[in-house]
């Protein structure tokens, strides 16, 4: 695998301990367009720093017990960010001559959050991984035109390979004949992806089984403490 040139730049910091079950994970990341900081526990993702809206947000559903983010959270992410620009600054000229890889991702997963029941308010997740870099742009269509009302994307979190992986979701109400969509670009396709989903042919259950498969797969092993500047899995020092 070649050195890359920095797009992202990433401050790992992978905490565990021995006879302890569980992990955490803080990861921020800046390139020249985007920034990210987010707090995981046991592969799930519990905050992130939305640079957009000044703020610190809780993705999980309101049923699950919360773990907010320490007062001052967010604050003290838009700090870090200047650290990390200022560190991607000096990786950018180290490798300034190094050639470009990039991993498209395949087509996206598109599934519904709970079993379909027509009328009621239900989720379509679109999921996308093993891309690199982050993030990927998500687009919603229902019969062909643009959904733009009820979506909700998460940004982009790190797999074990140094790849990533995106959710987006979308507020619908089920009818008889309705087709969703859910495309997909980034900078390594010449083309978007896309995904259907028709309701006429939806299998019960779907959703919470290939959860279930998502959370295996987003599970972060680790036996280590420390600090990594990452980009693709290379180490920085």
């Amino acid at each position: 695998m070649k050195i890359n040139l920095p797009l992202l730049l990433f401050c790992w910091a992978l905490c565990a301990r021995a006879n302890v079950l569980h992990e955490d994970i803080h990861i921020r990341g800046c390139s020249d367009s985007d920034t990210e900081d987010i707090y995981g526990l046991d592969g799930e993702e519990l905050w992130y720093a939305d640079f957009i809206n000044q703020k610190a947000v809780e993705p999980q559903p309101e049923f699950v017990d919360h773990m907010s983010p320490e007062e001052g959270a967010y604050e003290q992410a838009l700090a870090d960010q200047q650290i990390c620009r200022q560190n991607l600054k000096t990786v950018q000229q180290a490798l300034k001559n190094e050639t470009l890889e990039n991993d498209p991702p395949p087509n996206p997963t598109i599934y519904s959050r709970d079993d379909v029941e027509l009328g009621v308010t239900n989720q379509l997740i679109c999921h996308v991984s093993r891309f690199y870099p982050a993030p990927v742009q998500i687009h919603w269509t229902k019969n062909g035109e643009n959904a733009t009302q009820g979506i909700r994307s998460n940004p982009p979190y790190v797999n074990k390979d140094g790849t990533f992986q995106q959710f987006s979701s979308l507020s619908f109400v089920p009818q008889l004949g309705d087709i969703y969509s859910c495309s997909v670009e980034h900078l390594a396709l010449q083309h978007p992806k896309t995904s259907l989903w028709d309701v006429e042919k939806t299998q019960p259950g779907l959703g919470p089984s290939i959860f279930c498969v998502v959370g295996l797969i987003v599970g972060l092993l680790g036996v280590a403490t420390g600090t990594f500047f990452l980009i693709k899995g290379i180490e920085c020092r």
